[in-house]
């Protein structure tokens, strides 16, 4: 199953941080250590969501009715130009709903670790949520998933599978309640590129492959 590994590595994940670091004004380099935690945050705190009969029903119904992922099949369209106003309200409004009352944790702990400051950090939330709901959504109808039982499976494997990613999900739900600060942040981005099966380097060995090793 394609992970996020696999995701960050690829021409798309090129094309998303680039897209996302002009949208905001960043550095590409900082833009992607932002996005390579921040994505697997995000996914973490949907599969939690999507633990009780509730949540899996409105992530279903959000991946059937919006976020089928058509929005990979033209980034060139979401970022040329400057992101919609409208894609962006529809980001804050994923943010709401997925971290609920953690988010001000989660942006200061993802500021903390990368030294961008939380309205920046904030822009590149907002752009990248509908993005990664997009990115369920392509995986689900991929994999043929039409249960609200299968949805929590999908978000598991993205998220790599097995021992390691309980303690990631461990990790991220800590996060999420506001029991930790952003130290944790490394070991989830870190357990996530290292399930696809890298050599350990944590965020050194994603930046490198994202930019020519620099």
């Amino acid at each position: 199953m394609a992970g996020l590994v696999d995701l960050l590595n690829s021409d798309m994940g090129r094309q998303i941080i680039g897209g996302v670091s002009k949208e905001t004004n960043q550095p590409a380099d900082k833009t992607a250590e932002v996005v390579s935690m921040a994505l697997p945050l995000l996914m973490g705190a949907m599969k939690r969501n999507a633990s009780s009969p509730q949540g899996a029903q409105g992530l279903m119904g959000a991946l059937d009715n919006k976020h089928d992922g058509s929005i990979l099949d033209n980034l060139g369209g979401f970022f040329g130009g400057g992101v919609d106003e409208s894609a962006k309200i529809d980001g804050l409004g994923i943010l709401g709903h997925v971290l609920g009352g953690s988010q001000d944790n989660v942006v200061g702990a993802l500021s903390q670790r990368s030294g961008m400051d939380s309205n920046s950090v904030m822009k590149i939330l907002q752009v990248i949520a509908p993005i990664a709901l997009g990115y369920i959504g392509k995986q689900k109808r991929q994999q043929n998933v039409s249960s609200e039982a299968g949805i929590g499976d999908l978000l598991g494997g993205l998220l790599g599978g097995g021992r390691k990613q309980k303690k990631q999900q461990s990790l991220i739900e800590s996060l999420l309640d506001g029991d930790n600060d952003g130290s944790i942040l490394d070991d989830v981005a870190g357990m996530v590129l290292n399930s696809g099966g890298r050599k350990k380097g944590g965020l050194g060995g994603l930046l490198g492959g994202l930019f020519g090793g620099r």
